[in-house]
């Protein structure tokens, strides 16, 4: 299997189980609505060992920012970089359109346009631009930096076992995700905002684009930082 079907095919997978539990837990009418926090928490958790597991042939990046800290370390080649971005976005894309299938009749019947969209993408729970970048940077690097020392020496995540990168999300997802939602991965938040804007959800409002760039800039510079800091140790 080629590096970007791989990656589309674990993104999507990501996406269809991280999204999907978000809408079971925000969408009206669900078997989990009301479930609360540590229901999403947990099915992100295992939303990315089941990317991680069935994505080890290329290495289980499914994060731009991911890519991007594994080009740095000189891991992969930078000419390889917008190939998994690609897919990346591609595969988020899938899953985002996955999930507005599985639960339409349950968009349908949510009216709130800022419940329809928290199942797509993340929002800050206050809004500060500055405040919001510290935070996605700041859980992205304990990820990366965890996964990083976890894998050691080895030049991919897709030799580590999905389980412990999952346990690593569930404790950012705990213990940090409650300013902004926890995007941690630029493809994650991207691609489902997009899918967002263009499918034809009723009563939907808009994508809160200018919020976008924060789940985005954010996990890029925490996982750089996470690079240059495992690079010099």
């Amino acid at each position: 299997m080629n590096i970007f079907l791989s990656e589309l095919i674990g993104m999507a997978l990501l996406i269809t189980l991280g999204c999907g539990v978000v809408a079971n837990v925000v969408l009206h009418k669900t078997k989990g609505n009301g479930s609360g926090w540590i229901v999403i928490t947990m099915g992100w958790a295992m939303a990315v060992f089941v990317g991680v597991f069935a994505s080890a042939e290329s290495g289980s990046h499914l994060n731009p920012a991911v890519t991007i800290a594994l080009a740095i370390l000189h891991k992969i080649s930078w000419a390889d970089v917008p190939v998994y971005i690609a897919a990346q976005m591609v595969g988020a894309i899938v899953g985002a359109i996955l999930v507005w299938l599985a639960y339409y009749h349950h968009f349908n019947a949510t009216e709130d346009p800022s419940l329809q969209l928290a199942v797509f993408c993340t929002a800050p729970a206050i809004k500060n631009s500055v405040g919001n970048f510290i935070t996605e940077a700041i859980a992205t690097f304990v990820l990366l930096f965890a996964v990083l020392k976890l894998t050691a020496p080895e030049s991919a995540i897709g030799a580590l076992k999905a389980l412990p990168v999952s346990f690593i999300v569930l404790g950012i997802g705990l213990s940090l995700g409650g300013p902004t939602g926890y995007a941690i991965n630029p493809a994650r938040d991207l691609g489902p905002r997009i899918a967002y804007t263009i499918l034809p959800i009723k009563g939907k409002g808009s994508g809160n684009w200018g919020y976008s760039w924060v789940p985005v800039l954010g996990p890029i510079a925490g996982a750089s930082l996470a690079a240059f800091l495992f690079s010099m140790l």
